[in-house]
């Protein structure tokens, strides 16, 4: 889409239903938002979903990002404004959710962070080869993609046609871009207490088999700060556990009880 490149836009589902409570999913280190595909049918019995699209030569800061978030939730509400708010961010998207709650608490109704990359730091050697990807020669960057791909997912639990979706899109992302967003990984930080003002109900899920970030253990630390959440740990899945057959985010959301009772009431009429 041509306005991606311009400025974050949110990518719309062909449904579009404004009776719906609104779901604003914020993508991984790709930015694109195209990998909810997987998901969207089955979030779309109860939810108006939205997916953030980042320009691909996008080099804003941590708190320009949070503030574009910001500014299109508003620009979905004033056209149904009587309607809650989920806000989710899976791996990257985890981290800007984090921020772009902390700037607007009462705005989400629920929060849900999955495998959540506020875990970089704890990954050393991460953070050493984040640093040398701009030594790496711009033809050798497709080759460097398809090594991480073991490390990005559980390849067994996926399709052929999402394990080949997911290596287009981490081809697609340009590798400037790649080291700005590892560099915001590696800066970021969010004050505990800041967290601790965000009193809705926070579903944590993590990938018990993420080769690429402890998330398990980042979840439960996250779990310790918030004073309303719940932690859930999917015991075979990878870093991209979205992406997984086995893995529906619907189903995980009705089986922890954190759709609220309008959502059941949408969804039975239907």
């Amino acid at each position: 889409m041509p306005e991606v490149e311009l400025k974050p836009c949110f990518l719309s589902p062909k449904r579009v239903q404004l009776e719906y409570p609104l779901f604003v999913y914020l993508p991984g280190l790709d930015g694109t938002g195209q990998l909810l595909r997987s998901q969207t049918a089955g979030l779309e019995a109860g939810f108006d979903v939205r997916c953030l699209a980042i320009p691909r030569k996008d080099l804003t800061s941590w708190d320009a990002l949070a503030d574009n978030v910001l500014d299109l939730i508003h620009a979905e509400l004033e056209k149904s404004s009587q309607r809650p708010v989920y806000l989710c961010g899976e791996s990257f998207g985890g981290c800007l959710a984090m921020k772009v709650a902390i700037k607007a608490p009462q705005l989400f109704k629920r929060i849900i962070l999955i495998n959540p990359a506020s875990a970089f730091h704890l990954r050393p050697w991460l953070n050493w080869a984040s640093q040398l990807i701009s030594c790496v020669p711009e033809f050798l960057y497709d080759f460097g993609a398809l090594g991480l791909l073991p490390f990005l997912a559980s390849l067994a639990r996926m399709s052929r046609s999402d394990r080949q979706e997911l290596l287009k899109t981490m081809r697609t992302v340009p590798p400037e871009t790649v080291l700005w967003r590892l560099s915001l990984l590696r800066e970021f930080n969010v004050n505990p207490e800041q967290l601790r003002r965000l009193t809705q109900p926070v579903l944590l899920i993590a990938g018990a088999s993420d080769r690429l970030l402890p998330s398990v253990a980042e979840v439960k630390r996250i779990a310790e700060i918030l004073p309303n959440s719940k932690t859930m740990i999917l015991p075979y899945s990878g870093h991209a556990c979205l992406l997984e057959e086995g893995t529906n985010l619907y189903e995980i959301l009705q089986e922890n009880n954190f759709l609220e009772s309008s959502i059941q009431t949408v969804k039975s009429s239907v």
